[in-house]
């Protein structure tokens, strides 16, 4: 399972949020380009960046967003507010190996099924759940969508990857919710990143058990951040 180090962007800085609360921001550094080459010179694989402005309805950030991609040569993954095709295609054009779609599964369906269109291997969908209900809008909004019925629809559309989020474990140092990630990846049969919650290595063993489920990846922030372990402690508690 590979270990995918967390880069949320606002303002031009590297912050993270406690269950996507603004008024629980924390800022880790001021410069992301520096952050993502840290990461990548301890090792990541890969790299799971998010435009927290364009996620809240702000303006873009594009410029910060394709210098990180254009400054480290592993593949970044990139989210936040992307809610129409052309959004996508610029950080694809700049050389981002995945996109992922939130709201826009919601709102603009045919947003996601164009991009899928257009790049088949390197669309996911970001599965962002509060009480098993789909949250958007940069989880300001919790629609009365499940999240297995999201996963069942986009899977219809050709998604081969989710990014499945416990909103009220992001943040939060907990530990994940595993019950809810094997639901998903049991229930969707799709690829499946993990996200939120993780503060142990032990997290991180218990979340590798269910590779054989399509638990394939995991997204962890604010435990590395804390230093709560290493990226290379991560890694080999990943089976990376």
């Amino acid at each position: 399972m590979i270990v995918v180090p967390a880069i949320d962007v606002r303002g031009g800085k590297v912050v993270r949020l406690k269950q996507g609360e603004l008024q629980e921001e924390k800022v880790y550094g001021s410069d992301p380009v520096g952050c993502s080459r840290f990461w990548e010179g301890e090792g990541a694989a890969r790299l799971h960046v998010v435009d927290l402005d364009a996620a809240l309805g702000g303006r873009p950030q594009f410029d910060v967003l394709a210098a990180i991609i254009e400054h480290v040569s592993i593949p970044v993954e990139i989210g936040g507010g992307l809610r129409i095709v052309e959004n996508a295609m610029r950080y694809r054009d700049r050389g981002a190996d995945r996109m992922i779609f939130g709201t826009a599964a919601i709102a603009s369906p045919g947003v996601v099924q164009r991009a899928v269109q257009l790049w088949p291997a390197q669309v996911a969908v970001a599965l962002d759940a509060r009480d098993g209900r789909v949250a958007v809008a940069g989880w300001t909004r919790v629609t009365e969508e499940s999240a297995l019925d999201l996963a069942a629809r986009v899977k219809e559309w050709g998604v081969t990857r989710l990014q499945y989020t416990d909103v009220l474990r992001d943040g939060t140092l907990v530990g994940p919710n595993l019950k809810g990630v094997e639901q998903v990846a049991r229930g969707s049969g799709l690829k499946i990143t993990a996200a939120g919650g993780v503060a142990t290595l032990d997290d991180l063993r218990r979340l590798a058990e269910l590779q054989a489920w399509g638990v394939d990846e995991v997204v962890v922030g604010k435990a590395l951040y804390e230093r709560r372990f290493n990226l290379v402690e991560a890694m080999e508690a990943a089976g990376a």
